[in-house]
């Protein structure tokens, strides 16, 4: 031990060593108990699962330990962690519980977030599948060409200058924004270029 703190690497973190955050956390969380542990976790996977997780049902589970606002939100910070690292390097329920028991999470916490996480794994997996492949979505492009004025010592020169404005949809918001930005006629055919390249590629991946 360093610090009072197991030197081991763990799998639910990826085989590094734990944050000394979440560790701090795992402390705290010893406070509540273990049915109650099982209902911050519902509440987490909810959260995890794209859905908007209820914060009074949240400092209810916790009143009975007098948690603060801050403790409360550390410790739903800690679970979010724990349970989507695990998820993200695919940690099986019993070596969760392990892990966790040896950073000191009583046996009948690491139980009861064990079997949480074990029975909505798949769920969670499959959930950042589909997040991890969002890609942000091109609406419309609105363009135009202008002609700047620039003098020479010889006469006034007319450089072509493109205009451009993307309208592009957020992943997570699902807003349409705007994203301009002016380019040199030589600047706009690398532009260009580069993005016929991108679609020749995107086409043999899709047919191969």
């Amino acid at each position: 031990m360093q610090n009072g703190k197991p030197n081991k690497r763990f799998r639910f973190c990826g085989d590094l060593d734990c944050p000394d955050w979440v560790l701090a956390e795992i402390s705290t969380l010893s406070k509540i108990t273990s049915v109650k542990m099982k209902l911050l976790c519902v509440q987490v996977i909810k959260m995890l699962l794209g859905q908007d997780i209820d914060y009074n049902k949240v400092y209810k589970i916790t009143a009975d330990a007098k948690f603060e606002e801050g403790d409360v939100k550390a410790c739903i910070a800690a679970l979010n962690f724990i349970i989507a690292s695990a998820s993200k390097y695919g940690v099986d329920e019993d070596s969760l519980s392990n892990e966790l028991l040896q950073l000191g999470l009583p046996k009948e916490h690491t139980t009861s977030l064990g079997k949480s996480y074990g029975d909505s794994l798949h769920k969670l997996q499959d959930q950042f599948k589909k997040d991890s492949l969002k890609l942000t979505q091109l609406e419309s492009v609105e363009w135009r060409v202008d002609y700047i004025i620039s003098s020479s010592l010889l006469k006034d020169i007319n450089e072509p200058c493109v205009q451009l404005k993307m309208n592009v949809k957020s992943t997570k918001s699902e807003k349409v924004e705007p994203v301009s930005f002016t380019a040199s006629a030589d600047k706009f055919r690398v532009f260009l270029n580069e993005l016929k390249q991108a679609s020749s590629m995107m086409d043999s991946l899709t047919s191969s």
